[in-house]
Formats: C-alpha cells, structure tokens, sequence
C-alpha cells in the first residue's frame, strides 16, 4: 500500500441510520476539506458545513471534523464528514471524496497506517478489531484495557528485562579474560527466574483473554429424538432449533451462541446419528461428524431412563480422544432422578432436564471448565492465538537458557530468540505477510 495516498471509506455500519461518518485519511487535506465544503476548517473544532459536489450542489448538511497531522488516530491528516445517516448520501459523499483524489481504503487499513505511524502498537491495534467485535460486556472491556495499552505494559516490561540481562551476559562474553564472580552468576540466574516467574503470570491472563476472544465451540450429538434441539433451546433461552417428537427433525446444524460469565460458546444442533437410507438424512449426519471435526468439545446426549446401546457406544468410539466430551442424560424429570455431575478417566457425566432447566448449571460449569475460564477479576486483557503461541515459545526459550547458564554463548542466544518472540507481539519485529493477514480482517473504514 503506498503510504502516500490519500485513503477515504465510510466508517459507520451499512443501513439506515441517523448519523453517518466518512473517513478520510492522507497528506495536506486541507484542500480536499475546503473543496468539499468551501470552508476552512479549524483543527479539532466540529464545523458545521454543506458538502457539495463538483457543480455546487448541495450533498448533505453535517459536522467537518479535521485533525492535522501528527495528532490523529492515523498520524496523518484525518478528515470526518458527519452526515444524515441514508446509504445512498455515504455513497455520495464517498464518491466525492474520490473525485477529489482519494481512494477506497482497504479493510483495516486506517489502523494500520496508525501502527505504522507509531500511534499504535500491534497488540493496540489488533484489540480495535477485537473491541469491535466483542460478543459480551467482559470481552468488550477486556479488548478495551489491550487497546490502553495494558498488555502491551506488560510485554514492554518483560522485554526491558531481557534486554537488561542480555546486556549482563553479553559483557561476561565480550571479556573471557576477567573471571566472572559468582554473585554475578547469582544475579543472572535471579533475573532469569524473575522473568520466568512474570512471563508464567502473562500467560495465565493471555489464556484467558483468548478464551474470552474465541470462546468454545460445542457439537450436540446423539441419537434422534433424545432432546438435542430441547437442549440447545434451554441453553440459548429461545426457540433457536424446531422441537417435535418425530426422529429426525433435525436434518442440517442450527447454531446459537450465547455466553456464560461473559465467554462464549458456540452450540451446533446436528442431525442424529443413527443407520438410515434417507439421502437427506444421510447428507445431515455427514455434516454432524464434520462439526465435531473442528468442535472444541462434544455433548453426547442420551434419554436418562434408557441403558446405554450400542448406537452411543459407536459415537463414543467414533469420537477423537483428545476432544473433551461430556455425556448428557436428559429427560430425569421423566424418571424421578436427581440433577449430578459425576466424572471418569474418559468423560464427564451430567444428569439434567432440558424442559424443567434442573441441572443445566451444572453443564453450564463445565462448558467453563472445558473452555479454560477460571475467574480473574478486573484484570483480564484481551489476547489472541498468536499472543498466546508467542508467549509460549518465549517460554521455552527461557527454559533452555536456564540449563545452559554454564555455555554463556547459548545462554544468549536464547535470550535473544526469546526476546524475538516477545517483540512480535507488539510489532517491534514482525513480517509484513503477517501483519497483512492481521488488517485485512478488520472492517473497511477502520
């Protein structure tokens, strides 16, 4: 992307609405802003204008905002029109905009520009994107705490560690000569351990702002007319599936997503799996094994006053070991059994009704559990995969430094490569390619 265009999109939500917002970003607007809307607008100060078009008609009436460069959300000049909220006026004004030099702005491309400008760093930039879109309250404010920088703090601080140890040991390397004392072995391995001790407690907070990020995705499985739908309903609080008591209502998934304690869960309602010759059918139970293919868990749900067949025990065998499942005995207030939940080597088993909702905050803990959430307060930042990932790698290069404080040279380089891991969380290093894939998720207009 050239850094020298001029760069316009309509920054607000298609449809009808009462306020809409195009944005435009680039070097020395000031001409575009007074052709617009024959004014001269006073930096930072809402001026109210009519936009024209290129023969003097009017366009809309609304606020110019202009904030000069450097002090903008991208470091450039950024001019905001402020119009009445109707499609076809942001397209107007859009088309505009581009008549007079400007072009369409890739997705996400004003805040990259904000982080190549040094306004933002990677982490910052990438919770505007998770704050946008936030799926609960707790996640919204988790993004929010990242996008202040708090996340970024606490990288910052565990670089400026490394660096300072680094320093430490590169002086014992650069003069072989000099005997190094041993309390200056002491101070190394103590600084080694206390970073090791900070970074373990990031990677606690980053876990669980991944969790609140992407959340848990949870296949319904089983066999037909066992109360998959009834339970998806209970869980999401609405009529999200079609309940009746004919097998096999369910042919295609039904998704819903709802969040406990603020962390999402994605259900899937699949078709039950059972032998038939329905082409239909046999299409939507091939979907079903596709869905517990990319599930973080399963839910194998079974009427609670019948044994156990050999139908659920050819799921079971069916299923990945690795992926958790918990196994759902629906239907007790049909049979006069209490609500449990009682646990084995292999999976979880919960006894629940999905028409009365006894027991179904006993599922609801251990979707929680399975999802990795453990409470944190006011603390929690948002994070993705790739911090996490980051995080980890850092980790392990800390843990080969700490058995090789006797080789200074590989001490080093393994504080070095930890460091590396670190710094592309914020973007001090980081491949273009990445950060490509990072901005073209993010919506046009910011």
């Amino acid at each position: 992307m050239p850094a020298a265009d001029t760069i316009a999109a309509i920054a607000t939500a298609p449809g009808r609405g009462g306020v809409g917002v195009v944005r435009v970003s680039g070097k020395s607007l000031a001409a575009l802003a007074a052709a617009l809307t024959s004014k001269q607008l006073e930096p930072r100060r809402a001026t109210l204008a009519t936009f024209c078009a290129a023969n003097g008609a009017p366009i809309d009436q609304g606020l110019a905002l202009f904030f000069p460069a450097p002090n903008s959300f991208t470091g450039e000049d950024v001019l905001e029109l402020h119009g009445h909220g109707g499609n076809a006026v942001m397209q107007l004004l859009l088309q505009r905009c581009i008549e007079l030099g400007s072009r369409l702005a890739e997705p996400g491309e004003f805040t990259r520009r904000a982080f190549l400008n040094d306004k933002l760093d990677l982490a910052q930039a990438e919770s505007v994107a998770d704050l946008i879109d936030a799926a609960s309250v707790e996640a919204a404010r988790s993004a929010a705490r990242s996008l202040v920088g708090e996340f970024s703090r606490l990288i910052d601080a565990l670089v400026g560690g490394l660096i300072d140890l680094r320093m430490h040991v590169e002086a014992c390397i650069d003069f072989p000569e000099e005997e190094i004392d041993p309390a200056d072995r002491m101070a190394i391995r103590s600084k080694l351990e206390s970073i090791q001790h900070r970074l373990t407690s990031v990677m606690a907070e980053a876990r669980q702002g991944a969790v609140l990020r992407d959340g848990l995705t949870v296949a319904l499985i089983g066999r037909p007319n066992v109360g998959k739908s009834s339970l998806l309903n209970c869980l999401a609080g609405e009529e999200v599936a079609i309940v009746t008591p004919i097998a096999g209502t369910t042919r295609d998934q039904v998704r819903a997503t709802i969040t406990i304690e603020g962390v999402p869960v994605h259900l899937i309602d699949t078709a039950g799996l059972r032998p038939t010759d329905d082409p239909v059918e046999q299409i939507g139970i091939e979907r079903t094994w596709q869905a517990v293919e990319k599930a973080g868990a399963a839910l194998l749900i079974s009427e609670a006053g019948e044994a156990v067949g050999e139908n659920e025990a050819r799921i079971v065998q069916q299923l990945p070991e690795s992926l958790p499942l918990a196994w759902v005995y629906n239907k007790i207030d049909l049979y006069g059994i209490k609500p449990s939940l009682a646990r084995d080597a292999r999976h979880t088993s919960v006894r629940l009704s999905a028409r009365t909702g006894e027991g179904i905050d006993l599922l609801r803990h251990w979707l929680l559990e399975t999802a990795g959430w453990q409470p944190q307060g006011e603390g929690v930042f948002m994070a993705r995969t790739r911090h996490v990932n980051a995080l980890e790698a850092a980790r392990e290069h800390l843990g080969r430094a700490a058995a090789e404080q006797d080789r200074w040279e590989l001490l080093a380089e393994e504080l070095r490569l930890a460091q590396a891991n670190l710094a592309s969380i914020t973007g001090e290093f980081t491949p273009d390619d990445l950060l490509g894939q990072i901005f073209s998720r993010f919506c046009i207009g910011k």
